[in-house]
């Protein structure tokens, strides 16, 4: 059996390994906020769904747990956020066995970052789309249940990426899972997804659908995903077909919609909120350079208007730096007249 770690054991990492856990495989937990360590000890990890609760029993350890560690794991699931795939990569290769295998399930184009700590025979990307939150330590709101939670897989090396159907027999328990053999693609497709919608309702401090009923402010979003997915085009990305939609619509505009629809009607119940709130609202930087940043540094660099994402890029940076609180006061600056 292989043993498998968990690095980021927040809301999503902890609904995963809850699956896996139940499923009988070999999890540790291993995360750096410290009282959610110590509840998981002590109480197990709660997974609060729509029809049911459940606690698991979990090995958790400290993130600092690293430096002494003497185990060595065969699949590190890596979730955390993407600004942090580095110092994590770094931190757990020490606990990654010869022949193990990272799997980067991140928002944002992480897996270059993963290959440079790692190496790209031992590493795979990741795209996950679910609804889940923590708000308090040992226990995780999954608003996705399993049977409607979806995973693309892949490596751009060969040898990794042979190892992908193994790695998705894995995370079976946990969602729907498909080997792609263009990762890339995938990944920068779920950024189209993730730059309509993750920041822009942030922003004015609302659930997700909330603030797409807001007159407006649904083709403020469009606005951002259609940039997306046009830079992306620009830099070489194909448009893949995912959270379990058939080939997309060869219109970048018309599917960047389109993904923003299915998330909309079936990954965002009234009280969602997004990672992006969630983070503010724990006093937490988002990855907001990780989606807007690079659309807009991508857009620039060929010719590619990004007018909406920057304005988003901005406004976010004015409230992680303290100096804008979210709110419907920006309804204006992000071009909801």
């Amino acid at each position: 059996m292989s043993r498998i770690a968990v690095l980021g054991a927040g809301a999503n990492g902890g609904a995963i390994a809850a699956d896996l856990l139940d499923a009988g495989l070999d999890v540790t937990l291993i995360e750096q906020w410290p009282e959610h360590v110590e509840t998981i000890r002590r109480e197990g990890l709660t997974v609060v769904e729509p029809e049911r609760t459940r606690t698991v029993a979990a090995r958790a350890w400290h993130l600092c747990d690293l430096a002494g560690a003497r185990e060595r794991f065969d699949v590190v699931l890596l979730v955390v956020k993407a600004y942090d795939t580095r110092w994590a990569c770094a931190a757990v290769r020490s606990v990654l066995a010869d022949d193990g295998v990272v799997v980067a399930i991140q928002n944002g184009m992480t897996l270059d970052a993963v290959d440079d700590l790692v190496g790209p025979e031992r590493s795979l990307g990741c795209v996950i789309e679910i609804a889940s939150g923590l708000f308090e330590p040992g226990s995780v709101v999954r608003q996705t249940p399993a049977a409607g939670t979806w995973f693309a897989l892949g490596g751009w090396h060969p040898v990794a990426h042979a190892r992908a159907a193994a790695v998705a027999e894995i995370l079976a328990p946990a969602g729907r899972v498909e080997v792609r053999d263009d990762i890339a693609a995938a990944k920068w497709t779920k950024l189209v997804a993730n730059a309509a919608e993750l920041v822009t309702s942030a922003i004015l401090d609302l659930p997700l659908a909330q603030a797409a009923r807001i007159d407006g402010m649904l083709e403020v979003m469009r606005a951002n995903g259609r940039e997306a997915a046009r830079a992306g085009i620009a830099a070489g990305h194909r448009l893949a077909p995912i959270f379990g939609l058939r080939e997309p619509d060869p219109d970048p505009d018309r599917y960047a919609s389109a993904l923003l629809d299915i998330v909309l009607a079936d990954y965002s119940m009234p009280d969602t909120l997004t990672t992006v709130l969630q983070d503010w609202r724990k006093g937490r930087r988002a990855e907001i350079d990780e989606i807007h940043g690079t659309v807009v540094r991508t857009g620039t660099r060929h010719g590619v208007p990004v007018s909406a994402n920057r304005r988003t890029w901005e406004l976010a940076r004015r409230i992680e730096a303290g100096q804008e609180h979210p709110g419907l006061q920006h309804l204006r600056t992000l071009g909801v007249d």
